[in-house]
């Protein structure tokens, strides 16, 4: 099954008044995205924030890089109007409703992307990626993050005792997201694996923060979901609570940069890197 665009659309459009309040992980990647900058020696003029949502990343890549233009793109127009209504006035920020696989941006405008947990939210990553690169200049930096597919393994467990529809989605792992950085023209990308777990005091609290930062489904499927197989679904995940009394969920990131390559010949393909972290 699909993602359908329209939907994510749709599901970030209807988060966005309480995503930041709600978005737990997604400030803590994107934290953790910042802290990588200290090893990338880079000083863009102008960077693009791709999949911003209400701009937190963006004002903190504001402060990190005082002197540049930064720019907010999202596919949902309220995640920007909120993401404009919490900047400071004196940060130097811009914000367009666009698409990640057909960028509205000139070739080699920016010098850097970033972009936190965007990816697995799109039916393919590689046309995005091709996008990227097409709007970076020679050695532009792209730095982003996914989810991998180890992610929500515990709800996607407790679905399988309600019935066999796609609940939960498909996330690409770190070597297929490899390849396809490579595939759109990206230089020896670095990726490694962080692992994440959140924990819930009861299922109704879970589901209200997923749908809370727009992580609906977004597959296409068919069925009602019915009181029957909610109390199923909440008997299912029951059986996973931890000694401590908590509903625990697993999310698995995808941490990765690459800098635009070169021209080269066809069939010039440079390896792969992939550095094996841990996180709890």
């Amino acid at each position: 099954m699909s993602v359908q665009k329209h939907l994510v659309q749709r599901h970030f459009s209807r988060a966005a008044k309480d995503y930041e309040a709600l978005a737990t992980l997604q400030d803590q990647v994107g934290q953790e995205m910042l802290s990588r900058l200290e090893l990338l020696k880079i000083d863009p003029q102008f960077l693009l924030d791709l999949g911003a949502g209400t701009g937190l990343q963006t004002r903190r890549l504001n402060r990190h890089f005082p002197r540049a233009r930064v720019l907010a793109v999202d596919l949902a127009l309220p995640m920007l109007q909120e993401a404009r209504r919490r900047k400071s006035w004196l940060q130097r920020q811009w914000y367009l409703q666009g698409d990640a696989e057909h960028l509205p941006l000139r070739d080699a405008t920016v010098q850097m992307i970033f972009s936190n947990l965007l990816l697995q939210w799109l039916p393919d990553p590689l046309p995005a990626l091709r996008e990227m690169r097409r709007i970076l200049p020679p050695e532009g930096l792209l730095l982003c993050s996914s989810l991998g597919p180890d992610s929500l393994r515990e709800l996607r467990q407790a679905f399988r005792a309600v019935d066999d529809e796609p609940h939960v989605h498909t996330f690409l792992d770190m070597h297929d997201l490899g390849d396809a950085m490579v595939q759109a023209g990206f230089a020896d990308p670095v990726l490694d694996v962080e692992h994440y777990e959140l924990h819930y005091d009861d299922l109704d609290t879970l589901l209200r923060d997923l749908r809370g930062i727009g992580a609906g489904n977004s597959q296409s499927r068919r069925g009602l979901f019915t009181p029957r197989k909610l109390q199923r679904l909440r008997s299912a995940y029951e059986e996973l609570r931890t000694p401590e009394g908590k509903l625990p969920l697993h999310y698995e990131v995808v941490h990765a940069h690459a800098w635009r390559a070169a021209e080269r010949a066809t069939g010039d393909v440079q390896p792969l890197q992939f550095v094996p972290r841990r996180r709890s």
